[in-house]
């Protein structure tokens, strides 16, 4: 039973026992204050009369136990100097003919008082011997009944309560929520906050200090959120229940205050670690079917608030929701692609100027729909992003180029080198070596193979495990192209800390060619110094003579794009190789030069060249 019941039923039963006795069993916090527990005989407005009344030296006999923790004695109520300051008490316990109280705290190990276990009686007196006796054994059951109630409440706090930051857990935030009014438009909302740096600062530093800093974040938050409540959700993830109807007006600046009550640094002893966190939140607006949907709503929110970059706060929109179901639609779209063997590798040929020869290709991952459809990477790089599909993709595309590289090495077709493009996924991932060592482990493939990092990936966000799975991979002879040069954060000092074998110019540059001048210059100083670091530069997007011509002039030696053919499929660039394949000595060109082209003969690469510095090769 519930403790108040079990203290209902030993009341009871002493009524029963001791005509004229009426029982009373009142709480004591910690704080010193009473509160009513069981009193069955006695009408429930005189227990609430006693309910947050502090304990004290004359308090009456109750208050009075409890303040001195040893039972008292008051034979006289109407006359009992303890009753006296409060007259109103002392009424109220006349006019229903109660004339003496006995009253016995009941105290634990640690000497606490919980409680106070009282005997009214009907005329003025004292308890007597029996009365006395059979209070010590109800004292012992109720010793029991406490115990088993803390015992149960221990369990109840743990089941609810997050054992390291002492915040209320998943299953509290639930039941929270769970019966919240939908129906009043901005009554409540919730905010959900992921600590971004967790992770790093676990790997960093170890586990000890990434509890230390969830622990001060969850002090932080507690302070923060009275009169709201505060909970960890998940490993990393907070939530904000709100209700005040101040922070409702504007609850992107409560977002605000959050984030900068978060931003002083966390002392760790020799560390000094700095929260960073990204906060996403709905309100109700009155039109959702549970309060389920607010809480689904500010997910997508802080999800929404992450892609777009984190460090900020996004309040939850119906736009936001349809963006980001379609992400997830594509992701899902993707997914079902790769578990269904629909991904495919094209091919686009990389050009060498001087006499139009293939000297390479460059891998484009293409979609098969379920009615056969081809479709362009271009349509599904939004759920190529999300780390578990992107890595499953890029395995994929390594395990295709790998077998379509054997297939015509076998057959005797000149490929020269294939490039791949990975991300900061496959990066930072740890899988990377591993899958190249899958399907590369033939080293005359592994030094035909190039593998393409953007901008973003390899200097926007760069940090050392890019920098050492680089290191890494050129160490055993994979070679690293800088892909769409000049669209990010490009610095080309950054060149030297981060050496690559190739760099390709972005189209950007190549579409404003023969006439921009600013694009010749940057595209002439790049070769200049691309030959200083003994690297090759690639112009991407040639898509006219007068601009290949343009490139040779500048001294680009490589070009990639539709003037000489698209994307297709390994059986289309096999033909392809076969007429224009710079080891081939009977190729030709794509097209006949301009007169401005030097026209020279074809000088084909051997294969016995390729471990040979990169550019070499061209």
């Amino acid at each position: 039973m519930p403790l108040a019941e079990v203290m209902a039923q030993i009341c009871w039963h002493i009524e029963d026992r001791l005509p004229g006795v009426t029982c009373s069993v009142l709480t004591v916090d910690r704080s010193g204050t009473l509160h009513p527990l069981a009193a069955p005989s006695l009408p429930e407005a005189y227990s609430q009369g006693l309910d947050n009344l502090a304990i004290g030296p004359k308090v009456g006999s109750c208050g009075t136990a409890a303040y001195i923790a040893q039972p008292v004695e008051a034979h006289d109520i109407a006359n009992d100097p303890r009753w006296a300051p409060f007259p109103d008490f002392q009424a109220a316990a006349l006019s229903l003919g109660l004339k003496g109280c006995w009253s016995s705290p009941l105290i634990d190990d640690s000497g606490t008082v919980l409680a106070t276990f009282a005997l009214y009686f009907s005329t003025p007196r004292g308890p007597t011997d029996e009365e006395r006796e059979i209070v010590r054994v109800c004292l012992h059951l109720c010793e029991l009944a406490f115990a088993h109630h803390f015992r149960a409440a221990d369990r109840e706090r743990r089941a609810n309560t997050d054992a390291l930051t002492g915040l209320p857990n998943r299953g509290s935030f639930s039941r929270a929520i769970a019966h919240l009014n939908c129906d009043d438009p901005g009554s409540w909302a919730i905010l959900i906050m992921d600590l971004d740096n967790l992770k790093t600062v676990n790997d960093t530093f170890g586990h000890s200090m990434g509890d230390r800093l969830l622990q001060e974040v969850a002090a932080r938050l507690s302070r923060f959120a009275v009169p709201d409540s505060a909970f960890r959700i998940g490993g990393d993830e907070f939530a904000l229940l709100v209700k005040d109807p101040a922070r409702l007006e504007d609850i992107g600046r409560t977002a605000g205050d959050i984030l900068e009550i978060l931003a002083p640094a966390v002392d760790c002893n020799q560390f000094s670690l700095i929260p960073e966190a990204t906060i996403g939140g709905a309100v109700v607006v009155g039109d959702e079917a549970s309060a389920d949907a607010v809480r689904h709503n500010a997910d997508l929110a802080l999800y929404h608030a992450k892609e777009s970059g984190r460090g900020g706060f996004v309040k939850y929109c119906s736009d936001i929701g349809t963006r980001i179901t379609a992400h997830m639609s594509s992701i899902e779209s993707l997914d079902d692609a790769l578990q269904e063997e629909r991904i495919e590798a094209w091919y686009q040929p990389i050009v060498r100027l001087k006499d139009q020869r293939i000297v390479g290709l460059e891998a484009l991952c293409r979609m098969v729909s379920p009615s056969g459809e081809i479709i362009s990477a271009a349509s599904f790089a939004d759920a190529a992003s999300d780390a578990r599909v992107a890595s499953v993709l890029t395995e994929r595309m390594l395990s295709t180029v790998a077998r379509d590289m054997k297939v015509w090495r076998d057959l005797g077709i000149d490929f020269g080198y294939v490039g791949v493009n990975v991300t900061a996924v496959d990066m930072r991932g740890g899988r990377l070596e591993e899958t190249l060592d899958r399907f590369f482990a033939d080293d005359g493939l592994r030094n035909r193979l190039v593998l393409e990092v953007t901008e973003n990936v390899y200097i926007g966000d760069r940090d050392k495990h890019v920098a050492e799975a680089i290191s890494a991979l050129r160490g055993r002879g994979v070679r690293i192209a800088l892909d769409d040069f000049g669209t990010g954060f490009a610095s080309l000092t950054h060149l030297l800390e981060l050496p690559v074998d190739s760099i390709k110019i972005d189209q950007a540059f190549t579409t404003r060619l023969p006439g921009d001048e600013v694009s010749c210059t940057i595209i002439a100083g790049l070769v200049a110094i691309a030959e200083k670091l003994g690297a090759c530069v690639t112009a991407e997007g040639v898509e006219t003579p007068a601009q290949a011509a343009k490139l040779q002039e500048l001294g680009c030696k490589i070009g990639q794009g539709f003037l000489f053919a698209r994307s297709m499929p390994r059986a289309e660039v096999a033909q392809l190789l076969a007429r224009h394949g710079a080891e081939n000595p009977h190729s030709i060109p794509f097209f006949v030069p301009q007169a401005s082209v030097p026209k020279q003969q074809s000088t084909p690469a051997q294969a016995q060249d390729w471990p040979l510095p990169f550019c070499q090769n061209i």
